[in-house]
């Protein structure tokens, strides 16, 4: 009777963790619908800034921005590093921690050293964990991505690679591509290339002919503005997608734990009527010996 005392206690256990997993997999779904309308409506200011930069710079070839020269001669470079400040989500941390690290030992077997800035409390346990630099962070940003709270700390990696102290920023996050599929991308920020500017020319937006705007207070002023605009707008972008996929990859967790929760019950219930059919058989024989030895008295 005691083993049959134990499995309903695991019973019990399993069916308040299964009510535990619902209700966090309806959390998620409801929080996972506004961060994917919040990414999606990030996307249009980020074009379009992108967009008046690919102009300016068409108009304006004389000048180029810091953000679009080559730092070769430096030896460091800087890894901006997004990941969530919760777990439960799945592989999701698991796999941009490991893409990360791999483009760490390829720096390094370059010669490359790495300063790292995280966004986001996984991101930096694991930078922690590696020793590496870490010039910045961003922790607890909440379910709404905050463009104030990032700047500070993307604003020390765009300082130094203007100043010729790091060779390139690179952005490490997690892409949402739908509900069931996130991807972990690695990709470089800095520097600028013409053709990440003018990579849409051959759509109707972005006309074959070179035109220029009417600039107050003068053009380089603005092109110095947009182009800080246009990197600060790829790393919201980049958090906004993070989010997303972090709500979408925690529903499917939450409901896969939902769903192996119940097998797990039919399985104990099994065992707990297997336990209980052979303890009452065991009685059975009992009463039947002990009126058999009366009976033979």
């Amino acid at each position: 009777m005691a083993g049959m005392k134990e499995i309903r206690g695991k019973i019990k256990i399993v069916q308040n963790t299964r009510k535990i997993t619902k209700a966090m997999e309806m959390v998620a779904t409801s929080k996972m619908r506004r961060a994917q309308e919040r990414m999606r409506s990030a996307r249009p200011y980020a074009e379009k800034v992108r967009v008046i930069a690919a102009h300016m710079s068409k108009a304006n070839p004389e000048y180029r921005h810091p953000f679009m020269l080559k730092n070769d001669g430096a030896k460091m470079a800087a890894l901006i590093l997004i990941t969530t400040d919760k777990g439960l989500c799945g592989g999701m941390n698991t796999n941009i921690l490991r893409a990360s690290l791999n483009k760490i030992k390829e720096l390094d077997q370059s010669g490359v050293k790495i300063e790292a800035s995280a966004i986001g409390g996984k991101g930096l346990g694991f930078l922690n964990r590696l020793k590496a630099q870490v010039v910045s962070q961003v922790t607890q940003l909440g379910d709404t991505p905050d463009l104030e709270k990032l700047i500070g700390a993307i604003k020390v990696q765009l300082d130094l690679y203007s100043e010729g102290k790091i060779k390139a920023v690179y952005l490490a996050y997690t892409r949402f591509v739908n509900t069931m599929k996130q991807k972990a991308v690695v990709e470089q920020l800095l520097p600028l290339s013409v053709d990440d500017l003018h990579k849409k020319e051959a759509d109707e937006e972005m006309p074959k002919t070179s035109w220029d705007y009417i600039y107050e207070p003068d053009a380089q002023t603005m092109v110095d503005e947009l182009l800080v605009r246009y990197v600060d707008a790829l790393v919201y972008q980049a958090v906004a997608e993070n989010m997303a996929s972090e709500q979408s990859a925690r529903m499917v967790a939450m409901k896969a734990a939902y769903d192996n929760a119940k097998t797990v019950i039919n399985e104990l219930q099994l065992v707990y009527n297997k336990s209980r059919q052979a303890a009452i058989t065991k009685e059975l024989s009992e009463i039947v010996g002990a009126a058999s030895g009366l009976t033979a008295a």
